[in-house]
């Protein structure tokens, strides 16, 4: 089967040869503009996956320790009735998991250094059902007894601390004990029986564990002040919590793990969206660079046009031969992009790590960015809009150089020939 003439002249003139100098220069833009579209969209490509992993691996270290579902007591406080709410939770068919605890913020002091910390009382029992706590201090929490003041600390504020397993630190309770002397601060020394490293900076610097029973008696509390959830599906974590709001018994306040860290992932959405528009106008000026090429053929191939013209060729099929170069050099350039951008977001667990040995450098410090590995998430639904805007700029390029074409006069293009 005979492929049509506009398709095997435009793919020639794609290929255009070096036998004159401007031949050799058109053929050197065309292939600067192939470059341009595939460096182009490999960058969006890489640039979207690492986002998209950065964003899945903060997320997922956070819900390891930040549970999908809180449900606090009336006004913050205590809840009124701990088993009659953990019993209408589980009643959910998406609740996997239901926890007591108890968080208020602390010091806690060792000698003459001091930390600000927030302490959260579990019930080590019942923890391992809504967070990844238990995997993170490799069995430590069993040694929370309820009645012998113990206390599991982050690894991060741990190490700060220079505190080790059996050191005892103190911890300081918020509001006063009123005294004839005045106000003195509560203390109330425990012992360290053991770590947690989440792999998220923010709570392994700053995050304290301890039973239940026994910050209910440090902070004078007659029981837990709120329950925490798991759920079958994250993404449902909204809808679950609107469903509680109006199936428990009592005025509860119902946060979800998208409310909680609202800001965080707005801003993560902003930023990755931003970086689409900015990267996107690189493929643009590549993509472009398509018009002064086409033109500079076009201007080249007036006599080839105006034989064309003569031979019977329409101005529409002149336009399409024009096309085919243009969209050629756009769908070789996208092709390569996506393959390059691809095989980089796919292994740049490797190539980041030799990197940083080759540059003897940190690109993520843990204590900056949360994570110290570079992690990529390529999606189908970022890399196939990609494509289609490279493929789509290219092809609008191609419009007015060959709209162009087809408007040259044979005689006009023959008369200096």
């Amino acid at each position: 089967m005979a492929l049509p003439y506009e398709l095997v002249l435009g793919w020639r003139y794609t290929r255009a040869g070096r036998a004159t100098r401007r031949n050799g220069f058109i053929s050197f833009i065309s292939g600067v503009s192939m470059l341009g579209i595939a460096l182009g969209v490999a960058a969006l490509i890489i640039v979207l996956s690492v986002m998209n992993g950065f964003q899945k691996e903060v997320r997922d270290r956070m819900l390891g320790v930040v549970s999908h579902i809180e449900v606090y007591g009336p006004g913050g406080g205590m809840l009124p009735d701990v088993n009659r709410t953990l019993q209408e939770v589980r009643q959910n068919p998406e609740v996997v998991g239901a926890a007591p605890f108890i968080t208020t913020q602390s010091l806690i002091a060792r000698g003459e250094d001091m930390r600000g910390a927030i302490v959260r009382g579990i019930e080590p029992a019942l923890e391992p059902q809504v967070t990844d706590l238990a995997a993170a201090g490799k069995g430590t929490l069993d040694k929370l007894v309820a009645g012998e003041f113990n206390i599991v600390l982050g690894a991060e504020l741990a190490r700060g601390m220079g505190v080790r397993v059996g050191d005892a630190v103190t911890l300081i309770a918020p509001g006063g004990q009123v005294t004839p002397a005045g106000v003195v601060p509560r203390l109330k020394q425990m012992t360290v029986v053991g770590t947690f490293d989440s792999g998220h900076f923010e709570y392994d610097s700053g995050l304290v564990l301890v039973h239940v029973d026994d910050a209910a008696r440090i902070f004078r509390l007659e029981g837990p002040t709120g329950v925490r959830l798991k759920l079958r599906d994250l993404n449902l974590a909204r809808e679950v919590g609107a469903q509680l709001s109006t199936t428990l018994t009592g005025d509860f306040l119902v946060r979800d793990w998208t409310r909680q860290n609202r800001t965080w992932f707005a801003a993560v959405q902003l930023e990755k969206r931003m970086m689409f528009i900015i990267l996107t106008l690189i493929v643009a000026v590549a993509a472009f660079n398509l018009v002064s090429t086409l033109v500079m053929t076009v201007t080249d191939k007036r006599a080839d046009i105006a034989i064309l013209r003569t031979l019977g060729a329409s101005p529409a099929s002149i336009m399409g031969i024009f096309v085919v170069q243009g969209a050629a050099v756009g769908v070789i350039g996208t092709m390569a992009g996506l393959l390059f951008g691809l095989a980089v977001a796919i292994n740049i667990d490797v190539l980041v790590p030799a990197l940083e040995q080759l540059l003897n450098a940190s690109f993520l410090p843990r204590d900056i960015y949360l994570i110290s590995r570079m992690p990529s998430d390529p999606q189908y639904s970022d890399i196939m809009p990609v494509a289609v805007i490279s493929l789509v700029l290219a092809f609008a390029a191609t419009l007015y150089p060959s709209w162009r074409a087809s408007r040259v006069n044979p005689a006009e293009a023959l008369r200096y020939e």
